[in-house]
């Protein structure tokens, strides 16, 4: 499993690329506007410099048309590093832009995945990663799961080396079923990270432990403040 976080907050992604193990970043206009970076580029390549190049870094073009799309694609390229996977929409336009990228040897991830179809396509096409989003889908009254599930079906059938990046969570039970029906990689918000490792039930039962230890040794007594004898 690989696990992203979807988000460009620099003290963020300090933090948690310290408590888990990080496998990228994933990135949008949206995401971008919620930190509102003045220099775009000079950002991002703080992003980078905090995970490394072992770690994937995802960033979407903007423009509309193909032509504004690979010139975008390009400049990022220029700008950041040639290592970055370049987010391309899945749509009659995008598809062209990424049949294009993938012809120059460039890492692409496929994204806003609503139907099994766009996917199928993406794959033929050599992505790298293709970005379901799982909550929107459900929005739509669209099985995410069965979604999932008949790309990861493709994937093995066709032994293609594309994986598959389930985004657009609303809740932890949501990144667990797309894990159960095939996703190789997840990508999350902050807030569903803390969600999940703050559990009151998590918090109550180490209250406990500590409690028990400390009838025993005493306040504040550990492992490491015993003396040996």
């Amino acid at each position: 499993m690989e696990l992203l976080l979807d988000t460009v907050n620099l003290d963020t992604i300090k933090k948690y690329a310290d408590v888990i193990s990080l496998a990228g970043v994933t990135s949008n206009p949206s995401i971008v506007k919620k930190e509102r970076p003045i220099d775009f580029y000079k950002h991002m390549r703080e992003v980078r410099q905090i995970i490394g190049k072992e770690r994937t870094l995802h960033v979407q073009v903007v423009g509309q048309t193909a032509e504004a799309m690979l010139a975008d694609a390009h400049m990022i390229l220029e700008e950041l590093d040639d290592q970055v996977y370049i987010k391309v929409p899945t749509d009659m336009t995008g598809l062209a832009v990424i049949k294009q990228l993938k012809k120059e040897d460039i890492h692409v991830t496929a994204t806003a995945i609503y139907s099994e179809f766009q996917g199928y396509l993406a794959i033929a096409a050599g992505v790298d990663y293709l970005a379901p989003y799982y909550n929107r889908m459900i929005n739509m009254n669209i099985d995410s799961d069965l979604v999932i599930k008949h790309l990861a079906n493709q994937i093995q059938r066709e032994q293609s080396t594309t994986k598959i990046l389930a985004a657009s969570f609303h809740t932890v039970q949501q990144i667990n079923a797309s894990l159960v029906m095939g996703a190789q990689a997840v990508t999350l918000g902050p807030d569903l990270l803390e969600t999940a490792l703050n559990s009151p039930a998590i918090s109550a039962v180490v209250a406990g432990f500590k409690a028990d230890w400390e009838s025993l040794y005493g306040a504040n007594a550990t492992l490491a403040s015993l003396s040996v004898q």
